[in-house]
């Protein structure tokens, strides 16, 4: 996979494959539905990740490292914003230290692009960087996904880890975050859930974090309102729209040294 439809990045890059459920966040990834039909069309890396449970396809645990997908960024010479393992999880329990370290050994020699690593396990992520990578590399973004104030804990530990840019991904959201220490943290995605089972989301979980955003300087970038619209009523994606607040948010963050 390379070009994408996410808004907040050029294109997606993935040297893993495969996940597990950690939270309630994890219950409607499109990754779960996306690698089923990969395997369909017999992409190898895609086989035996999934499982059926009920009316759903969800995954069974199964994580493969792939290494012949670590040349992929050195091929493209224009630069470009890397969403990295849209499809699986880089600090997922069964990648092996080993493996994440290659993992760097491409950004690091690839400083044209700014790599986007998402995660929902930001404590093995400041664990590992702590002990095994002690150089921050400028191009690389660090981020942890906060669906509902139960996980908003990840938080600090995505504060402890030294970083060019930290960012939170609070999608899907599906419900209140409450109060959060945002210091240190220079980018919040604020997005609802799409799909057939989506969860509603709420303007006011969106307006607490929007003013916890301003109040530390946070950059906030909307990204949509997915199935259900601020009105709470179910429709497309695309008739739901971006806009809150009467605009659309598409900030990005800048980066000022190093954040330490």
């Amino acid at each position: 996979m390379a070009e994408t439809q996410i808004e907040w990045t050029d294109a997606t890059w993935n040297p893993v494959a495969g996940c597990s459920i950690v939270s309630a966040g994890c219950t409607n990834c499109y990754a779960m539905e996306m690698a089923k039909r990969l395997e369909a069309m017999r992409v190898e890396k895609y086989v035996g990740l999934t499982r059926r449970s009920g009316n759903r396809t969800i995954w069974n645990g199964t994580v493969k490292e792939d290494r012949a997908a670590l040349d992929i960024p050195r091929k493209w010479k224009k630069a470009r914003k890397i969403f990295v393992n849209s499809m699986s999880d880089l600090f997922h329990e069964q990648v092996s230290d080993e493996f994440i370290l290659s993992v760097w050994q491409v950004m690091r020699e690839t400083p044209r692009h700014s790599y986007q690593i998402l995660t929902k396990r930001p404590d093995r992520m400041a664990s590992l960087i702590a002990s095994k990578i002690p150089e921050v590399l400028p191009n690389v973004w660090l981020g942890t996904s906060v669906e509902d104030a139960d996980v908003v804990s990840r938080i600090d530990h995505l504060r402890a880890v030294p970083a060019a840019i930290r960012f939170i991904s609070f999608e899907p959201l599906i419900g209140t975050v409450g109060d959060m220490d945002l210091s240190g943290i220079h980018w919040a995605i604020v997005g609802g859930e799409s799909g057939k089972s989506a969860r509603p989301i709420k303007e006011d979980w969106i307006d607490e974090i929007y003013e916890q955003c301003v109040d530390s300087g946070t950059t906030f970038f909307f990204k949509q309102w997915g199935t259900w619209g601020k009105d709470n009523k179910r429709r497309s994606k695309k008739a739901n729209g971006r806009e809150y607040r009467g605009q659309t948010w598409d900030d990005m963050p800048t980066a000022i040294g190093i954040s330490l």
